[in-house]
C-alpha cells in the first residue's frame, strides 16, 4: 500500500506558522500588554504625576490658608480679605477698580 502525500501540505503547515508567528508578532507590539500600550501607559503616568504634584501643592497652600484662619493662629489681613470677599463691603476711605 502506497502512502500518497496530501497535496499542499507542504504549503499550508509553514503559511499556518507564518500566520500564527505573525499574529503573536502583532499581538506583542500592539496588542493589550504589547510595547506601543506600555508606552502610552507610560506617558499617563508621567502626566497624573504631574497633575499629583499640582494638586499637593494647592492642597499645601490651602492647608496653610486654613491654618492662617484657625484660632491658634489668627492672620488678620487674610480675616480682612475673606470677610470682604464674603460681604461684598468695602470701607469708606477705600477706591474699587472694577
Amino acid at each position: 500500500m502506497s502512502r500518497r502525500k496530501t497535496p499542499g501540505y507542504g504549503f499550508v503547515l509553514p503559511l499556518g506558522i507564518m500566520t500564527f508567528s505573525g499574529y503573536f508578532a502583532f499581538a506583542a507590539v500592539q496588542g493589550e500588554g504589547g510595547v506601543f500600550r506600555r508606552v502610552e501607559l507610560e506617558a499617563q503616568r508621567v502626566e497624573l504625576e504631574a497633575e499629583l504634584a499640582l494638586l499637593d501643592a494647592q492642597r499645601t497652600a490651602m492647608r496653610e490658608r486654613t491654618r492662617r484662619l484657625s484660632d491658634g493662629y489668627l492672620d488678620l489681613d487674610l480675616l480682612d480679605q475673606q470677610a470682604r470677599a464674603v460681604l461684598g463691603l468695602a470701607r469708606a476711605d477705600e477706591i474699587i477698580v472694577e
